[in-house]
């Protein structure tokens, strides 16, 4: 096995363990997640579990009606092509397989059952429903090792499959770079949805580069030309243009979301997910 892989395997394991063991992250587990039906508010509901957007939309109270739920369905599902392959290296990847780890790691900790898919231009990388590290441990293997480059995923059909696989209410992490339009309105009506967006630092404030060859990691197209002040100020109008648009789409659907850059440690990030 890869040293940097196992070195993140082992971190991640440790972190987990640390602060499951003290009960830090005890609201990942329990009611809160697995639901079985929307129905009508009656007198003496707690209106913190009112459904504002169905609320809206029927024009009169409805309540998410919660199980007591046992064990948790946990499924993370990664959205990854060439886009996680960013500057000089493939940060986003390793951060995203970093994250993807840390959550498998919390299930199997609190008994819960973890799926895992990494969806890919080419193949869906799956880690079947369990509890077991070797199945855990080898979905982070192969997240952390596929080949992206020059590869471009059609994240609305890898979203439709997703749909059609997960046929019980589950807590459901879609991680991803979140650069190109993403409908989670359909897996937001049947799972408690959980957006974790993970970004590299110079995406988010880029620098002035000068005369430069850009190349598009998913099709490996190439372009000369003069990255300055203008073309930054461009470039930051369009991610947020884009990322105010996931903003909208996430509130109307009640869907929690985080964003990780590739040099932050993810635990502080997720852990404040739950409180």
């Amino acid at each position: 096995m890869n040293t940097s892989l196992r070195a993140l395997q082992l971190k991640a394991r440790h972190q987990v363990y640390t602060l499951l063991s003290g009960n830090n992250l005890s609201k990942l587990h329990g009611e809160g997640y697995d639901f079985s039906e929307l129905r009508e508010y009656q007198m003496g509901d707690d209106i913190r579990k009112i459904n504002w957007t169905i609320t809206a939309k029927l024009g009169k109270p409805y309540i998410k009606e919660l199980h007591a739920n046992r064990e948790l369905s946990v499924v993370v599902a990664a959205l990854m092509d060439g886009s996680l392959y960013f500057a000089q290296d493939n940060a986003k990847q390793k951060k995203l397989t970093e994250v993807a780890t840390l959550l498998s790691y919390a299930a199997q900790y609190n008994g819960d059952i973890f799926t895992g898919l990494g969806y890919t231009q080419k193949k869906t990388l799956l880690a079947p429903p369990t509890k077991q590290l070797f199945h855990i441990e080898h979905f982070s293997e192969r997240l952390y090792e596929y080949p992206l480059l020059g590869t471009a995923l059609d994240v609305q059909n890898a979203l439709k499959d997703l749909f059609a696989r997960l046929h019980k209410a589950s807590l459901l992490f879609i991680v991803g770079d979140f650069l190109e339009e993403t409908d989670l309105s359909l897996l937001a009506q049947k799972h408690e949805v959980i957006a974790v967006i993970i970004r590299h630092r110079e995406e988010e404030f880029p620098r002035k580069r000068g005369e430069i060859t850009l190349e598009d990691p998913r099709h490996n197209n190439r372009i000369d030309t003069y990255f300055g002040r203008k073309s930054i100020l461009r470039y930051r109008a369009r991610l947020e243009e884009n990322d105010t648009r996931l903003a909208e789409h996430f509130a109307r659907y009640d869907i929690r979301s985080v964003k990780i850059l590739t040099d932050e440690d993810p635990v502080g990030k997720l852990l404040n997910l739950f409180r």
